[in-house]
Order: structure tokens, then sequence, then C-alpha cells
């Protein structure tokens, strides 16, 4: 008798027990939004979902490296427009230089106006980011990368940054390579350095003509000719330059909206796996609460039961 008494007893706490553990773990998911809150709540979703948090980890991280390569891009790509309008008007300049019957005062006029462009192609080869970087450095970000005369002291590799899994390109080009560079199919008999070429041709407007000798007009004519050549080289190659950075920025928007398909496939994926079904864990919670409180019951008319009286 008390065998089975205590039998009875047991199964009644362990129905309580169990129903009041599975009200719980669905106040939980309700409380949390989440059907997976711990390993041991369904052990193969909850190791698909620490593999899937990385992947989503990564996916962020990328995204974040994006936005750092299109505004350093875009930061290029807006100084090399400025390059591109000043070399233009340089060359204005030199077009204008090669009229014969220009005077000296002309000349050292217009010298002076192309002192004026050379200078201001030197501070935006010398530019600096919003960060106080300066863009053109290659990685010696911390120092000017062109000198007064116009050399290239700065780094020698160019900026990459990895923008996908499988994805790198350069993000900051070194100096060289737009003010001291030129194309595959560049004019002959010109200088490649921008600052050279402007130099050139400054000295030979400054260089009085009206009383020179023939020798010193044909010098100063080649001069002018040589600087056109230079400044037409330079201008293709800023513009090559500026070609790829279009092209980086199209990849870059192409990547970001891959990126934020990839991301909402996780975050789906993410919530198939551990997010709870409302409508079944509502169902669930309010049959649990149901069947505890049938539970509570039993017990309580159990417990007056005559053989729970003798087990007393």
């Amino acid at each position: 008798m008390r065998v089975s008494t205590l039998m009875m007893y047991q199964q009644n706490m362990g129905g309580i027990t169990n129903s009041q553990s599975e009200w719980l773990k669905y106040g939980e998911q309700m409380s949390t939004g989440k059907r997976v809150n711990r390993a041991s709540d369904d052990p193969v979703a909850a190791s698909q979902a620490v593999v899937l948090s990385q992947a989503q980890a990564q996916n962020a991280q990328f995204a974040t490296a994006r936005t750092f390569a299109t505004q350093r891009v875009s930061t290029e790509e807006s100084t090399l427009k400025q390059v591109t309008t000043a070399i233009q008007s340089a060359q204005e300049k030199i077009v204008y230089a090669g009229n014969g019957t220009l005077s000296d005062d002309d000349r050292a006029s217009l010298a002076t106006d192309l002192q004026g462009i050379r200078d201001q192609l030197l501070n935006l080869a010398n530019s600096t980011d919003g960060n106080g970087r300066y863009i053109f450095a290659g990685y010696k970000t911390d120092t000017p990368p062109f000198d007064s005369k116009g050399q290239y002291v700065g780094g020698d590799i160019n900026v990459e940054q990895q923008v996908d899994s499988s994805r790198s390109m350069v993000i900051g080009h070194t100096g060289d390579l737009i003010f001291d560079s030129v194309t595959s199919n560049a004019k002959p008999d010109a200088d490649k350095n921008i600052f050279t070429a402007l130099d050139t041709a400054i000295a030979a407007l400054n260089t009085p003509v009206a009383d020179a000798d023939d020798t010193v007009k044909d010098t100063t004519a080649a001069a002018i000719d040589r600087t056109n050549r230079s400044l037409s080289n330079s201008l293709n190659n800023v513009l090559t330059v500026r070609a790829e950075l279009g092209t980086q920025l199209n990849e870059l928007d192409k990547l970001d909206a891959l990126g934020d398909d990839r991301a909402l496939a996780q975050t789906q994926q993410m919530s198939n796996l551990v997010d709870v079904d409302w409508n079944s864990t509502i169902s669930n919670y309010t049959m649990q609460q149901t069947a505890l409180q049938a539970a509570y019951k039993a017990f309580t008319d159990m417990q007056g039961m005559s053989l729970f009286q003798l087990n007393k």
C-alpha cells in the first residue's frame, strides 16, 4: 500500500514538474522571441546558428570595408577632377603662349598664371582626407608625398582594401602614378613629371625674346611645345586613373547590393533557425498552462484521498 501511494505521488509530482518545465520554456521563448535560447534547446540549430553568425559578422566587416573604400576612392576622384581642370587650364595658357606675337610682358603674365596653376597642382598632389592623411602618399600618409620641387617622396605601394571575400582593390594610388607617369601611348619627347613640365614652360616664358636672337627664340618655342606635349600626356594619364576609379565605384555599388542581399538572406536563415513561431508558441504556452493547472488540481484532489492520508 505504501509503495503504491509513493508511486502515485511521484507520478503526479513528475507530471506537475514536466508541465511546469514546458510552460516555463514556452514562456521564455515568448519573452526572448527566440526558440533556441541555449544549445540544449536544439543542438543542431544552435550549431548552425554559430556558423551563420560568423558569416554575418564577416559580411558586416566587408560592408564596413566597402564604406571606407568608397570614401577613399570618392575623395581621390574628387581631387583628380580638380587636377583635370587645372591641367586643362594650363593647356589653354600654353597654347596661347605659342603665339609668336606676344610681348615679353604678356609672356611674363602667362608665366605668372602657370606658376599659380603649378602651385594649385602641388597643393592638390599633397591633399589630405578628412583625417589629415595624405591621399597620394601610399602608406606613408603622415608626410607630404611631394616636395617643393614637385619630386615624389611618398610611399611606393598603392593602398589596397579587401572589399569582399574574394576581391581586393586599390583605393589609394601613389602620387608618382598620377603626377609623374604617362600612359603607354604617350607622346614622345616630353616630361613625365607634370611639375617639371610646367617649370620648363615658366622658365621659357620668363625669358625675354623681344630682342633675342633666333637661337633663344627657337629654344623657348621648343620648351613651350615640349610642355604642351607633356601636359597632354599628363592629362591622358589622369583621365585613365579617373576611369579606373569610376569603374571601382561602380563595382563597390554592386558589391554593396550583393552584400545587402546576402545580409537579408542570412537574417532570414537565422530567424528560421532560432526565432519563435509565434502562433505555435502561444498555442503551446496556453496548452501547457492549462495542463499545469489540471495537474495541480489533480494533485490537490488526490491529497485528500485516504491513501495519501494514510501515508502521512
